[in-house]
Parts: structure tokens; C-alpha cells; sequence
């Protein structure tokens, strides 16, 4: 195979190409890396408000199914759907002709009975029968009136009447229809008080219970959040007019399945905006006082691990490791690895290597912070 040889002109162009881009290339490096000047910072000492946000279930304080307690024909249906009910309102009404009869012949022979225990005391006070005929006559009374009693609650349950003051759900019979034992009519909800139910991780319920004064010994299924404050982001992102204060109820058992523990907050529901099945963000709001802080924007990660570039007095920097207590959307609550008067690479993290020596601008912490969206309050 033969190749044709490159023309002179040609590898002249070539040598003299490679080695100008090669150069030119460094100094556009170059410019892009004076462009970033590496700014230092401090951690800042403050009073921040650390937001923990967990998926909520929100229920009704009582939600209850109605159901028939007799059979017979729905006659009569006195509420529509949705409608709000007062404790004690009827309801609903199965048609009573057969307990009422069953009631008319109990109490006849109630009467019958009664009757005949008078026709015996009297024949007992001439010593016509005996003391046992009497005492027989008595209990045939009282079996009698216990009939009348059972047929009187058989036919008030004939009609279904609201248990408490609440909401009244769909209709699943309509009138007319056939009704056996224990089928279901509606259900009620009470919505004047909401429970919003959420699962709290193993390690977030151990902080929380190791809180000053959180429990109480006389009830140990009540947490009290020293002053945390409670909201409910809706599933519009609006917040919730009301609050649940500081104190939650937790569950007796952790699921084993997924570490996580059932946690209720209670929250007055005075608008009926909030329904039952309703999902929603609950929003655990604790203060921290003289928490250390710093830009997220300071940090790397190296296997599920924090760092930041210490600078000392020197300008060398040095890669320190960190545990992170909080975290919120743009800055980190330091639990250990810094003191305040360290200083740390904010600007320039990409640019600088452990060990290395740098000259770098200072930036007030204070100055930081305050554009940050959470910052130290």
C-alpha cells in the first residue's frame, strides 16, 4: 500500500497550529479561573428556626359507619348528602309495620299476665293456692314485660338517628330499598377537631423524646415540643388558619417494616375547611438557639458525607469532615467539625485542593446569610 506524502506547506501549517491552540486554550482557562476569585467566610452563631416536613393523612375525630340494625324496607330518608346533622336527628326510617304488631302483642300479653298475677295474690291471701303459684305468677309477669321491652328497642331501631353533631356522607341505599341486618346507610364525620396522622423516623422520634421536659410521666403517649410550633400545608401549598399547638400523640408500635413510628397532631377544624381522607405536609417548626450555621453552598459531599475547606492563618487549606444536626433549604446547622473564628471556602470549593495555598477575599458571615432564603434570624 502506498501513501502519499504530505505536502510541506501542509505540516508546516500543522506544527504551527497545535502549539497556538494548546496556548491559547491555557489562556482562556486561565481568564475563566481569574473570573472566579476564591471568597472566604466564617460559621455564624444565631438563632435559626429549623423546619421538619413530614406527609400527613388528616381524619375526622370520629368517623363512623351507620348501619340498619333490622331488616326490613328503607321507608324514609330524612337528611341529603352532606348534610350537616345535630346528635340525636332522625335520620332514616325502616318501615315498622311488623314491630309494631310484634309490640301490640307483647304488651297484651303483658296485661294478660299482669291480670292473672292479681287474680293469684288474692286467691294466695285466702290460702286457696300456695306460695310457689304466686311466686310463678311473678316470674310469668316479668317475662312478659321483658318481652315488651326487647319489642320497644326493636322497633326504635327501626330509626337511625345521628350519634353526634356532624357531616353526613353518601347515601348508599335509597328509599324503598330492602334493608338486611348490618347493611351500611352513610357514614358520619365529626369535624370539628382533626387528627392528622404522620410517620416519624426512628432517629427523628429519639431526638425528639430526648427534648427537655418532652414527656410526661403521668402520660407517656404525649410528646410536648418545647416551643415548636405545629402547622398543615394543604395540598395546594397554602397553610392551614389554625395550628396544633406543641404536643403530639405518638403510636405504641414502630413498623418494622419501614423504622418509622405513627405520630398525631390535633388541629381545630372551626371553618369545616379540612375533610376526612384529606392528605396533606405537616410542618414541625423548632427554634434553635446559638446554632452554628453556614451556606450549603461551602460544603461537598464525599460518600454521604459533609466537608468543607478549612483556611488557616497560614492559607493553606485542609478538607474538615462535619455532622450536620439540621438541614434547610440553603444552609446547614453544624453539630460538630467548626469553630467560629475558622474560616471556610464559600466561593471557589471547585477551585482549590487540599493542602493547597491560596489567596482569597473575606466575606462578613452576617453579610452571607442574610441573602440566603433561610437565613439566621
Amino acid at each position: 500500500m502506498r501513501f502519499s506524502p504530505i505536502p510541506v506547506g501542509l505540516m508546516a501549517w500543522l506544527c504551527l497550529s497545535v502549539p497556538a491552540c494548546t496556548e491559547a486554550e491555557g489562556r482562556s482557562e486561565e481568564h475563566h479561573e481569574a473570573q472566579h476569585k476564591i471568597v472566604l467566610t466564617s460559621p455564624l452563631q444565631q438563632d435559626v428556626v429549623s423546619t421538619q416536613q413530614y406527609v400527613s393523612q388528616i381524619h375526622s375525630r370520629r368517623h363512623i359507619e351507620l348501619r340498619a340494625l333490622e331488616r326490613g324496607y328503607l321507608e324514609e330518608i330524612q337528611v341529603k348528602e352532606g348534610q350537616t346533622v345535630k346528635q340525636g336527628q332522625l335520620l332514616f326510617k325502616v318501615l315498622p309495620v311488623v314491630y309494631k304488631a310484634k309490640l301490640h302483642a307483647d304488651q297484651a300479653e303483658l296485661q294478660r299476665a299482669e291480670i292473672n298475677l292479681r287474680n293469684t295474690k288474692k286467691l294466695f291471701e285466702r290460702n286457696v293456692v300456695s306460695d310457689q303459684e304466686l311466686a310463678l305468677a311473678k316470674v310469668e309477669r316479668a317475662k312478659a314485660k321483658a318481652k315488651v321491652e326487647l319489642a320497644a328497642a326493636e322497633l326504635s331501631f327501626t330509626e337511625i338517628r345521628a350519634p353526634f353533631d356532624g357531616i353526613m356522607d353518601r347515601q348508599q341505599e335509597q328509599q324503598g330499598s330492602l334493608l338486611e341486618e348490618g347493611d351500611t346507610l352513610t357514614t358520619v364525620s365529626d369535624n370539628s377537631v382533626m387528627w392528622v396522622y404522620f410517620n416519624v423516623p426512628e432517629a427523628d422520634y429519639l431526638n425528639f423524646r430526648a427534648l427537655p421536659q418532652a414527656i410526661d410521666p403521668e402520660n407517656p403517649q404525649q410528646l410536648t415540643l418545647p416551643g415548636a410550633r405545629i402547622e398543615l400545608q394543604l395540598a395546594n401549598g397554602k397553610i392551614f388558619d389554625q395550628i396544633a399547638g406543641d404536643t403530639v400523640t405518638i403510636e405504641s408500635d414502630f413498623d418494622n417494616e419501614t423504622g418509622n413510628i405513627l405520630f398525631r397532631a390535633d388541629f381545630p377544624n372551626p371553618s369545616g375547611l379540612l375533610r376526612h381522607g384529606q392528605t396533606g405536609t405537616l410542618l414541625i417548626h423548632q427554634p434553635l438557639k446559638d446554632a452554628i450555621v453556614i451556606p450549603q453552598r461551602s460544603t461537598f459531599e464525599i460518600l454521604d458525607k459533609q466537608y468543607v475547606y478549612v483556611v488557616g492563618d497560614d492559607g493553606v487549606v485542609h478538607q474538615r469532615e462535619l455532622t450536620i444536626s439540621h438541614e434547610m433549604d440553603d444552609i446547614f446547622v453544624v453539630a460538630s467539625g467548626l469553630e467560629l473564628t475558622e474560616k471556610i471556602v464559600l466561593e471557589g470549593v471547585r477551585q482549590v485542593h487540599d493542602g493547597e495555598r491560596v489567596e482569597a477575599d473575606f466575606r462578613d458571615p452576617r453579610d452571607v446569610l442574610s441573602h440566603q432564603k433561610h437565613h439566621a434570624e
